[in-house]
């Protein structure tokens, strides 16, 4: 196993093995197709942007960080657009989802990614405006996602949604209830729209991550860091570019038969 302080090797080793896993997968190509990816600014969003367009998809990079997601735009080419969205106003989902329609004719895939973390506090001492923003942005956000885009990729003859959910779409822990409850409703939701959806060519589903390897993460201190991938049994953290191998999979015509579903890339954290 490689050592879990040598952060490099354990990079590029994931790093090796998501390359050759997507590059084996012909059906992962996305040619002619538009798709929307929210929270696309930095992280997973902007990987599973980066990949999408190498796979021949027309992205629309949102983000509330307008000028990063421009700069992600530009990156991946492709004719990438970008938008500024927040996901907590159902007219800015909307006219985020028009933007798309105006500019490319067509949707077809969407990923509801944008969410955040909240306030850290016991149930009974949670902050009632915190808990309110957190189901905006990482539930209500959501619905106002499938709510505007479903009729539009029904419309544009069919294709895919992805939920970004979490490990804690399926567990619990401690001072998170907000995110922990939009998380675990999130798998609802995505089950009864694809259930709705499932004969008019629409497929939804929903990725759990486990802890990812980002910049943040990346700061703390050793002993908290080595804490932190002791929890996964793989023996590491995650990658965005992991995250955004599931996610383009199951946005992808290899995928045909999945709807409905929770699918978990988490190193083995849920599995104990």
């Amino acid at each position: 196993m490689i050592a879990i302080k040598d952060r490099s090797a354990v990079r590029a080793h994931a790093g090796a093995m998501t390359a050759i896993i997507m590059g084996c997968i012909d059906m992962h190509k996305f040619d002619g197709r538009t798709a929307i990816v929210t929270g696309a600014a930095s992280g997973i969003g902007a990987a599973i942007a980066r990949d999408l367009a190498q796979r021949g998809a027309r992205v629309v990079a949102a983000d509330l960080d307008a000028d990063k997601a421009r700069s992600v735009a530009d990156e991946i080419g492709n004719g990438a657009l970008s938008c500024r969205v927040d996901t907590a106003d159902a007219d800015s989902v909307a006219e985020m989802v028009a933007l798309a329609m105006d500019r490319t004719g067509a949707l077809h895939h969407l990923v509801n990614n944008a969410g955040i973390g909240g306030p850290q506090a016991i149930v009974g001492e949670y902050p009632l405006d915190g808990w309110r923003q957190v189901i905006d942005i990482n539930l209500n956000g959501v619905f106002y996602g499938m709510r505007f885009a479903l009729p539009r990729i029904e419309e544009s003859g069919g294709g895919s949604i992805v939920n970004m959910g979490s490990i804690l779409s399926s567990v619990g822990i401690a001072e998170s209830a907000a995110y922990v409850a939009a998380k675990h409703a999130l798998i609802g939701l995505t089950r009864s729209a694809a259930i709705e959806y499932g004969q008019r060519g629409v497929r939804i589903n929903v990725v759990g991550p486990g802890f990812i390897d980002t910049p943040l993460l990346s700061a703390l201190p050793e002993d908290r860091y080595a804490g932190l991938t002791a929890l996964h049994p793989i023996g590491r953290l995650g990658t965005s570019e992991e995250v955004s191998a599931l996610t383009c999979f199951l946005l992808s015509d290899a995928a045909s038969f999945i709807t409905g579903s929770y699918h978990l890339v988490d190193g083995g954290y849920t599995a104990p």
